[in-house]
């Protein structure tokens, strides 16, 4: 059996332009101030991925497929059914756009072809890779992907010449206020991606037979840590790039043209390498955010699940279209994202509570069922989602 990569392929998908437009404006206004949330975004992340990654290698179904199964009313079905569509399928296509857009914003720094021309280009490439069918050459891809991002980000902090002593000395330091809890949220949101919940578990589906699970989840378990570790390194590079460049400076962030804004304090160079890990965030997010639709709008309608079947295509094909089709007309998401994100993280208790609904009430998953500790810690995030929700409400009244 071929080496599972799917955590790295989760790690694609929760780094696009929204984490790097996030990440860059919480070093820049907060420095370190604010990397607690990160942190916990990170190790939340990873409790409700091994949950999603478990009842896929329990079942062999997707998260929507389970959903679905578990709603033995036809209206609960119906209900089920109409919110993984408006939430994972029409929300997808929104994200898209900035994808494709945050892509193509990292690729006009080095040829000026104009944001639009460079998201359909971008558009095709996506199609064409995704049309192949083929899981190992996409994972692979998006593997790589992230590497590039990983070396790109690190070495534009390099040009920065971090003050380590000022980065422990803010982290130890959080805050938590009216005027941050916006960038929390967003910060929680960018990484707890809900559709990646949908996304991990139908990656990891197969026909599992006796002990083969058990090792498929140990396996998953490892590889996921790691890779989602890695990702959230790399979220804390962009933060600590935008501290030191930022933070208690003369310049000011501009999210809509974070490359070129970083070239006078980085140097060109520094620049060019930061308009990299943009497109290369923004490629990873524009294949796996059609790919996460298709695989919950199939599980949810009871559609099969392959990537070679006409409404598995028909779906990704159709946000990859509305994605390019918003990005090449000139609309710029990027200064939206914030609060995109912030929504993100609003919305992230509601998929969480079904998951941990599904992972105690599915009779298949027999062992594998959640535990004591798992179910007290995705309890954990929930709350702690839920209080900054509220939080954020409150504050809005004041």
């Amino acid at each position: 059996m071929a080496k599972d990569k799917s955590g790295y392929i989760i790690a694609a998908a929760f780094i696009g332009p929204g984490t790097v437009t996030t990440a860059s404006l919480a070093g820049a206004n907060f420095g370190f101030h604010l990397v607690w949330a990160l942190l916990f975004s990170i190790v939340a992340t990873m409790v409700l991925q091994d949950m999603a990654a478990r009842l896929g290698v329990a079942t062999g179904k997707g998260l929507a497929s389970n959903l679905r199964d578990m709603a033995t009313a036809p209206w609960l079905q119906k209900l089920f059914t109409l919110l993984i569509i408006a939430a994972i399928g029409i929300g997808n296509a929104a994200y898209e756009s900035g994808n494709l857009t945050g892509a193509a914003i990292g690729l006009n720094a080095f040829a000026d072809l104009g944001t639009g021309t460079w998201a359909l280009l971008l558009g095709v490439l996506a199609v064409m890779l995704m049309w192949t069918g083929r899981y190992r050459l996409i994972e692979t891809v998006l593997v790589v992907l992230v590497f590039i991002m990983a070396l790109v980000f690190v070495l534009t902090l390099i040009f920065t010449k971090p003050d380590w002593q000022a980065m422990f000395l803010q982290l130890l330091s959080p805050q938590l206020d009216v005027d941050t809890i916006t960038m929390v949220l967003a910060l929680i949101g960018t990484t707890i991606v809900p559709y990646n919940l949908f996304l991990h578990a139908s990656l990891v589906a197969k026909n599992y037979q006796g002990a083969e699970k058990a090792a498929a989840i140990r396996a998953s378990r490892r590889q996921s840590a790691i890779a989602i570790g890695v990702g959230g390194l790399i979220t804390l590079v962009i933060v600590a790039t935008a501290m030191m460049a930022f933070f208690h400076q003369a310049a000011t962030m501009d999210v809509t043209n974070m490359g070129n804004q970083l070239s006078p304090v980085l140097g060109e160079w520094a620049q060019w390498l930061f308009a990299m890990g943009l497109f290369a965030a923004g490629l990873t997010s524009a294949i796996t955010a059609p790919l996460a639709a298709a695989f919950a709008v199939c599980g949810a309608l009871n559609l099969k699940e392959d990537l070679t079947s006409w409404p598995f295509r028909a779906i990704w094909l159709a946000i990859i279209i509305t994605g390019v089709a918003i990005a090449a007309a000139g609309f710029k998401p990027l200064a939206a994202i914030v609060f995109a994100q912030a929504a993100n993280g609003v919305l992230l208790p509601v998929i969480a509570v079904f998951l941990l609904i599904v992972m105690n009430k599915n009779k298949q998953l027999g062992a594998f069922r959640n535990g004591t500790t798992s179910n007290l810690l995705g309890l954990l995030v929930v709350t702690v989602v839920v209080c900054l929700g509220l939080y954020k409400l409150g504050s809005l009244s004041i």
